[in-house]
């Protein structure tokens, strides 16, 4: 058999990180001898594990050791990275590395070196002269630029258990739709309210049924009062919530009673052509045609938006990007130095979003249906936390519970 020496360093043992190594190598058909393993004796002390790797021959160990290395192997006395020039834009050198979201080092000229704007799915460019590391998706690759091959000289820091009990730990697994939500939904106000009190930034994600199902006020609250720091959403969003500033309705149905208007089915279409007309909702914001609602609190209080545009968009509102790879970007740079994003009943936007996150960014998934944030974190955003729940009921009774923690530290 082919054998190579790795080895692990962190909170091995109450991250469960040290079982899932040892999962990992015989579901693959491997097998493993430790030669050293170091215990931390008290809850800060990281613990650390050297082990041999055994596998039938080197593509088999070389499998095996790819995603050893997702959980945080590395060689011992680890060499530099390898980079090799991408031949052509967009184009990548064999055998280039792929990102995961969670915390990634690179050696460079005997240092280690954190890569920046860490994501999923992605590549790893390196200025050696100025010993940097980024993270680009494809579309951004340039020729010439020295792309990371290989894992050599390259370090992953998985998620561990946090040394402090928190909201996140409370809530244990990933979703369920048995937990007791107001229970849960205090435990996040608290934290939100806590990291802002800190100066923490806070992104929201929002899918057309915070409008549909009297969330919006709740919503349009939270951004008054400086919770949200950047919306992310898509057109309908936009549209039902200043259909409702207009008419009162969202998709034609009149919100109070639950019922539809007769001739509402036309009201988002009129609510397009006027914003439109008035030169986008900026301006409908600044003419007074607008003056309430989730985008209306956006515009007074400077808080930015990125809407995402899809083929089944009316319109769409002149903010809205319908170039996919422009939104991206975009919602790329929005997110940078967010601490945490709540995900509102908008699968497509969430799963989005997800991709675009490290691992290190707190994430909150509310949704009726639990298939969301499953899909959510079998696309690899293992960090998020799932609430299944009607968004009508979560929201206004996050934002009661705010203002009441609010009410009591006064």
């Amino acid at each position: 058999m082919i054998a190579r020496e790795v080895e692990f360093e962190g909170h091995l043992i109450d991250s469960n990180i040290l079982p899932r190594v040892l999962d990992l190598i015989l579901d693959l058909d491997g097998e493993f001898e430790i030669t050293e393993f170091r215990i931390g004796k008290r809850k800060h002390d990281k613990s650390y594990a050297r082990m041999i790797v055994f596998g039938r021959d080197e593509e088999h160990l070389g499998e095996i050791l790819k995603e050893l290395h997702k959980l945080g192997a590395r060689i011992p006395d680890a060499e530099n990275a390898e980079v090799a020039e991408a031949p052509n834009d967009m184009v990548l050198p064999d055998g280039f590395y792929v990102t995961t979201n969670n915390p990634t080092f690179v050696r460079i000229n005997g240092e280690w070196v954190e890569v920046e704007d860490i994501g999923m799915d992605r590549v790893i460019v390196v200025d050696p002269e100025r010993k940097k590391a980024y993270c680009k998706f494809l579309n951004e690759i340039k020729r010439g630029d020295l792309v990371v091959v290989g894992e050599k000289g390259v370090k992953v820091i998985p998620p561990e258990r946090p040394r402090k009990s928190s909201t996140f730990e409370f809530m244990g697994g990933h979703v369920s739709s048995e937990r007791p939500t107001s229970n849960v939904v205090k435990a996040i106000a608290s934290e939100i309210v806590e990291l802002k009190k800190n100066g923490g930034r806070i992104a929201v994600v929002a899918g057309p049924a915070v409008d549909h199902t009297g969330a919006r006020d709740a919503l349009a609250g939270m951004i008054r009062d400086g919770y949200v720091d950047v919306l992310l959403s898509g057109n309908a969003l936009a549209v039902h919530d200043i259909e409702l500033a207009l008419f009162g309705t969202s998709l034609g149905m009149d919100v109070r009673t639950g019922r539809p208007v007769p001739g509402g089915n036309r009201h988002h279409i009129h609510t397009i052509s006027r914003v439109i007309a008035a030169g986008g909702i900026k301006k409908a914001v600044e003419s007074g045609l607008v003056g309430e609602g989730i985008m209306f609190e956006c515009i007074k209080n400077n808080v930015p938006f990125v809407l995402a545009g899809s083929i089944r968009d009316d319109g769409p509102l002149p903010e809205v990007i319908t170039d996919v790879m422009k939104a991206k970007k975009e919602m790329k740079k929005a997110l940078k130095g967010i601490n945490m994003v709540i995900m509102l009943a908008s699968m497509l936007h969430s799963i989005a979003v997800g991709n675009l996150l490290p691992s290190t960014v707190k994430t909150i998934c509310v949704d009726s249906n639990p298939a969301t944030v499953t899909k959510l974190v079998d696309r690899g955003s293992h960090q998020a936390i799932g609430i299944v729940t009607d968004v009508g009921l979560f929201l206004p009774e996050l934002y009661k519970s705010i203002k009441e923690i609010e009410m009591d530290s006064a």
